[in-house]
């Protein structure tokens, strides 16, 4: 009976935290299905909302990580550290691939789906005229979760931007920012120093910041507001702290404080981002050599993370990747050429309507691949259609097809090493026909 009890009890509460998200989905705007119309920029909001339920962010010590590419994956690997060296450890990152609560975990523990339900039942009680965004109330969620939780460190990445984003309420004790580049333009500017401008605005008074990667007058606008702030600025790239061997499904890291590290991520912007890392944890109290080795090695089981080329299965090998602006092409499109150069490969590729396709298209190899161009399953999927068309005019060979598990199964069909990307609504729409 009491086994059946707990049966009961599970599918009454999946059941409720469905109803949860589809309410969350239908009553706040989600960038991630409504783009600009759902960005609600500045502090207002979120403050309030914080406010209704405590100030959970008041009782965090935070690390908060910006930037255009590799934010994820540096603030997964600085988490996947300081839970490997024991410290209880909250990470909130965007968008999911699979399940809301890939976003808030601690430990890599998702959050309970009692507890989405909890916090939603309470946010309508408590502020039934507010109207929060997706990102804003996901935001508020995860602060009262980790304080809850009685973290030791929570690491906050950015959603979108820096200066006016929802997480810029917290006062960090170490802020990253990892690189600046063209992407979100219409919303954060149009040159990579107005962007820089937007991400500088996390950087708080006193509050060290290290920055990945930094150039010309985009590094200019970080000494500037670093300096207004008086706080000390870190440039990653002035003094590496690596050498590296970039290997086919994983890097080596030659280190002086940590000796050899086996990055689980791989690829050349990896090794950037391994650089800030290391460079952060030079801010923060000590830490073990043997947790820093161990949380470079196994990010993807310490935090969660996936879609950093990652590797599907390997009989026919298939590959994944979240990469979907011009900056992460610049890494990932030479690896599908030197994948092309070896045996025949077939390239499932889909974009959100508001990204530099053109760009990334001439990016990519022509010889020995096929494109499978499908559409995203989300409003602000580009039509497959029109991709196969400016494909084609940048000299692609390839199908369009309706949707990501069509050209899938297109690709499959002929047995020969596969990748998807191009977007997170891609990797999503894959991950959903291989249910855990």
């Amino acid at each position: 009976m009491r086994r059946w009890r707990g049966r009961i009890h599970t599918l009454l509460m999946d059941d409720r935290y469905t109803a949860t998200l589809e309410w969350m989905y239908a009553q706040t705007p989600v960038f991630e299905r409504a783009g600009a119309a759902a960005y609600k920029p500045g502090p207002e909001r979120v403050t309030e909302l914080s406010r209704a339920f405590g100030n959970p962010h008041r009782r965090l010590r935070c690390i908060h990580v910006a930037g255009t590419n590799g934010k994820g994956s540096t603030a997964s690997t600085l988490a996947a550290i300081l839970s490997a060296a024991g410290l209880r450890t909250g990470l909130f990152t965007s968008p999911h691939l699979a399940d809301f609560r890939e976003r808030i975990r601690v430990d890599g523990r998702m959050i309970p789906r009692g507890s989405v339900v909890d916090f939603i039942d309470r946010f309508r009680r408590l502020c039934p005229a507010a109207e929060p965004s997706f990102f804003e109330l996901t935001t508020v969620m995860a602060f009262e979760h980790f304080a809850r939780e009685q973290v030791d460190w929570a690491v906050i990445e950015v959603g979108l931007g820096g200066r006016l984003d929802s997480t810029n309420i917290i006062t960090p004790e170490l802020c990253v920012i990892t690189n600046i580049s063209l992407d979100h333009t219409s919303l954060l500017g149009d040159t990579p120093e107005a962007i820089a401008a937007e991400k500088a605005g996390i950087i708080k008074a006193g509050v060290p910041v290290v920055i990945g990667r930094a150039e010309g007058g985009v590094r200019e606008v970080f000494e500037c507001v670093a300096a207004g702030m008086d706080a000390p600025i870190d440039f990653a790239q002035d003094a590496p702290l690596l050498t590296a061997e970039c290997l086919p499904d994983h890097n080596i890291y030659h280190t002086a404080a940590y000796g050899t590290i086996r990055g689980e991520l791989s690829g050349e912007c990896q090794v950037e981002n391994a650089n800030t890392v290391l460079h952060a944890l030079g801010y923060l109290p000590a830490l073990p050599p043997d947790a820093v080795r161990r949380g470079f090695a196994q990010v993807g089981t310490l935090t969660g993370l996936r879609g950093r080329w990652t590797v599907m299965s390997t009989s026919p090998a298939v590959i994944y990747d979240t990469g979907h602006n011009p900056g992460g092409w610049a890494y990932n499109a030479p690896r599908l050429a030197a994948l092309a150069a070896e045996a025949p490969l077939e390239v499932v590729l889909g974009f959100a309507a508001d990204k530099d396709v053109d760009t990334i298209l001439d990016m990519l190899p022509r010889d020995g691949v096929t494109y499978r161009l499908a559409t995203p399953s989300t409003p602000r999927g580009l039509d497959s259609a029109y991709l196969l068309g400016r494909a084609r005019a940048a000299g692609l060979r390839g199908e369009a097809y309706p949707t990501v598990a069509a050209a899938y199964a297109a690709a499959r069909s002929t047995g020969h090493t596969i990748f998807v990307g191009g977007s997170n609504f891609v990797v999503a729409d894959l991950l959903s026909l291989f249910p855990d």
